[in-house]
């Protein structure tokens, strides 16, 4: 790509005079070869790397060869982060009136920029006259930065720098502003690409691959979700799950919609398609595979979760609730492995926050027993995320009195308390805040199912009483978790109703007798060595 203009080159020659290599031949030749072409990432290496005391090399982004054999898209969005953040590190430079650094970093993004756009274009097909009109626009205010900067380093002069602060800081503001709208375009662009060869390619081939490059997109954030909601992404991927001769193509386009569908765009074209009948179609359909069905399910989920609050216009899914949740306990109750029975049991247990009618449907099922039965065979419920979501689905049911005899019979009150221990094996963070959700939910289970005096009998007998006592006088043992403490705490006292005698006096003082407040501060303040 040849540069527009002479400003540019003239900011080149100051660092070379400085060389005092100017008049050798091959670097004159050089000089006189930049305005025909230009090498980004040598000229990056060249100005943007001064001599410095200052050290600060594991802040260096400059792209090394092993990006060269990324998929394209991969590396656009890659080079973007990188601009992205050298523009917020150029503003905390300029903050602290570091003028050196400020325009080897400006130097740094303006390759960064030429090379992305040069990179960008060398794949891409079609591009639009807007594009393009973005390209020149940052590209010439990118060179109008540098040249902006290259003054600042060449006059000590305060109120001069001063004056031309607010200048740069103006520029930096422009830059990242046409950097922001161009890579929105490039994005809008490429997703409209790959959904124009989803919608129109009879090749099995570039579909799978049309899609597996949009999922792609899906996992760089909701952004790119959004994007691809508003260019028609969740009505063509319904297009293909209607579709028999892609149905080896369902999982995978599946799992690209659940992506999709954690924004609100995505929710509201699923909506207008009737995606959820033709979910419930999939999940419904014996003839195919448990991986369609696992992936079906996993849609389910990503559009129940509790934590999205645009689930309210699904009124479709109303309609065809009870068809999902009796295929969705099959699916637990058939699954091969771990990770089909996950899919299926957070489906279910967000669908149970979702409407209360759930837990009715389920009881007919008896789902209560299958979840149960599901949870003695270590291969299936094989994690503290599966337990959680078996867990969340059993504390929503026991609102209703019936749950209590099938807790009873299927051996639940056991299970609960073995929650009660859920440690985590890793140490991740993760898995310590799900280990932290099955204690919680467990003990809130146990307290709404001792409303019961038989299963309330049964924990006595289980020595629930001193695990709940355990847990809240321990810290360690509920992970410092405060909504573990509260659960417990509400569960003893059940407990303690139904059973005083179990209690020793001081227990009963502590953690019964008070207000929950004044309970709930003691143990909050206890020492981990008194109990």
């Amino acid at each position: 790509m040849a540069f527009k203009g002479e400003d540019h080159l003239d900011s080149l020659q100051l660092p070379v005079q400085r060389m005092h290599l100017i008049q050798v031949d091959s670097v004159q030749r050089w000089m006189e070869d930049l305005k025909l072409m230009t090498d980004c990432e040598c000229m990056c290496i060249l100005q943007s790397k001064p001599i410095s005391v200052e050290k600060d090399e594991q802040n260096e982004l400059i792209l090394s060869s092993q990006y060269s054999t990324c998929d394209n898209l991969q590396l656009l969005l890659k080079r973007a982060w990188i601009i992205s953040t050298e523009l917020t590190r150029i503003a905390q430079k300029l903050e602290k009136n570091r003028w050196q650094r400020v325009h080897s970093m400006t130097v740094r993004v303006n390759c960064h920029v030429r090379s992305m756009i040069n990179e960008y274009n060398t794949f891409t097909r079609n591009s639009s006259e807007e594009m393009h009109q973005f390209e020149k626009l940052l590209i010439d205010k990118c060179s109008e930065f540098t040249a902006f900067t290259e003054r600042c380093i060449q006059t000590e002069d305060e109120q001069i720098l001063k004056s031309m602060k607010s200048c740069i800081n103006e520029t930096l503001t422009t830059v990242a502003q046409y950097f922001g709208q161009l890579i929105e375009l490039v994005l809008t662009h490429e997703a409209q690409n790959l959904l124009r060869q989803i919608e129109l390619s009879d090749s099995m081939y570039i579909t799978e691959s049309a899609i597996s490059s949009l999922f792609s997109l899906t996992q760089e954030g909701a952004h790119l979700c959004r994007i691809i909601a508003k260019e028609g992404g969740v009505v063509a991927l319904f297009k293909i799950c209607r579709q028999d001769c892609f149905r080896c193509l369902y999982p995978q386009t599946l799992r690209t919609l659940a992506s999709i569908c954690c924004v609100e765009e995505g929710m509201h074209q699923l909506e207008k398609v009737d995606g959820i009948l033709c979910l419930a179609g999939i999940l419904t359909d014996n003839s195919h595979s448990e991986a369609t069905h696992a992936e079906a399910a996993a849609v389910i989920a990503q559009i129940t979760s509790p934590h999205l609050t645009f689930t309210q216009h699904l009124s479709s899914f109303l309609e065809n609730m009870e068809e999902i949740v009796t295929a969705l306990v099959k699916l637990c109750q058939e699954a091969s492995s771990g990770e089909v029975f996950l899919l299926a049991s957070a489906a279910l247990a967000n669908i149970t926050f979702f409407d209360t009618m759930a837990c009715e449907i389920l009881l007919q099922l008896n789902a209560m027993k299958i979840l149960l039965a599901a949870c003695s065979d270590k291969h299936i419920v094989d994690t503290p995320y599966s337990r959680d979501q078996v867990v969340t689905i059993l504390a929503n049911m026991s609102v209703l009195d019936q749950c209590a005899s099938e807790i009873i019979q299927g051996n639940g009150v056991q299970l609960l308390m073995e929650m009660l221990f859920e440690r985590s094996s890793s140490g991740s963070s993760a898995e310590v805040a799900a280990c932290e959700r099955v204690q919680q939910k467990s003990a809130v289970t146990l307290a709404r199912l001792s409303r019961d005096p038989e299963v309330a009998d049964a924990a006595v007998k289980l020595s629930c009483i001193p695990r709940l006592i355990k847990l809240c006088r321990s810290p360690t043992e509920r992970n410092n978790s405060d909504s573990v403490l509260v659960a417990c705490l509400a569960a003893l006292r059940r407990l303690a109703v139904m059973s005083p005698d179990g209690l020793e006096d001081s227990d009963f003082q502590q953690l019964v007798k008070p207000r929950l407040v004044d309970s709930f501060l003691l143990c909050t303040n206890m020492e981990e060595s008194f109990v």
